[in-house]
């Protein structure tokens, strides 16, 4: 099991991002990960500084994490590519047809996923993959 420290995962996305804007050779979930910070142009200047990967963001600050972002959105789109939890592929693309945009559509499992995290976290329970399902067609409106 793949289990990166949080410099490692961090820096997994200044180098996809570093590569691709270098046009140099990326491996297939690298791809993945320029993909998604592209569609982030609001960090694009983070992942470029040299300290990123050091950074703290306090959400007592009213900081976002740029980097929990990210790697909630590359979770999202293993868990589409497999569709695990069963019947996340169809809630989301309930949810893409609602917005008429993938990355709209994205940002709502996204949402979904975050507050599922939470109450696992907060009720020390596992992951619940049903009220996550739930919690996206609830966001597309079925």
């Amino acid at each position: 099991m793949f289990d990166p420290s949080r410099e490692q995962a961090r820096q997994f996305f200044v180098d996809a991002w570093r590569k691709h804007k270098n046009r140099e050779i990326l491996t297939q979930m690298e791809v993945i990960g320029a993909d998604l910070v592209a569609h982030h142009p609001e960090y694009h200047s983070l992942l470029e500084a040299t300290d990123s990967v050091q950074k703290d963001f306090s959400p007592e600050d009213g900081q976002v994490n740029p980097f929990l972002h990210l790697s909630l959105h590359l979770a999202i789109e293993e868990q589409l590519s497999i569709n695990q939890p069963p019947g996340i592929r169809e809630a989301f693309e309930q949810c893409q047809a609602k917005h008429g945009d993938r990355h709209a559509a994205l940002h709502d499992v996204l949402e979904a996923l975050g507050e599922t995290i939470w109450r696992a976290q907060r009720d020390k329970a596992p992951l619940d993959g049903l009220a996550y399902v739930e919690a996206v067609r609830k966001k597309a409106g079925s």
